[in-house]
């Protein structure tokens, strides 16, 4: 098939990608919008499959917390890490803890806990005592085994919010 007879289906393909980034939003919502606390659900990858043969590949993860707000601080309440099958795997946070404003913490799984699979995941939960920005949670998946180099990063999503029973 030439380029020409391509073109009209990667003008289609371009166009819904740019659509569907104009409806995208972070975590905490659209630019501006304000909460109290929330719950988010921050999907992550301990292993992935590469290559025809489907081969795993096992991946150390970061979770970044940060703290937006220029002047609010948040209580962190809870970080929890869930397996494959939702099966919560460990409890992150023991008492609830203030994280200042602009200011960020980290969690890391090692990549050699490798069984925990491709459909992990962390549900985070914030509150504050004034509206402020929403906490921003995103996950970084690395490897470099074997002279492969592999990244990439995931976005939270808000699935509750304050009050809510998540």
């Amino acid at each position: 098939m030439s380029l020409l007879k391509k073109w009209p289906m990667t003008i289609a393909v371009l166009a819904a990608c740019l659509a569907v980034l104009t409806l995208w939003a972070p975590a905490g919502g659209l630019a501006g919008e304000k909460s109290m606390g929330q719950t988010l659900y921050v999907p992550v990858y301990s292993n992935i499959y590469n290559g025809h043969t489907a081969r795993l590949t096992p991946l150390a993860i970061t979770v970044s917390l940060r703290n937006i707000d220029p002047a609010n601080e948040i209580r962190l309440l809870a970080v929890d890490y869930y397996d494959s099958h939702g099966r919560m795997v460990r409890n992150y946070v023991d008492k609830p803890f203030a994280l200042p404003p602009m200011a960020s913490v980290r969690y890391v799984v090692k990549d050699s806990q490798k069984t925990r699979g491709a459909g992990a995941k962390f549900i985070v939960r914030w509150e504050s005592e004034s509206m402020t920005n929403p906490l921003l949670a995103q996950g970084l998946m690395i490897s470099t085994a074997s002279q492969l180099g592999i990244s990439f990063v995931t976005q939270g999503v808000v699935v509750g919010e304050l009050g809510d029973l998540l």
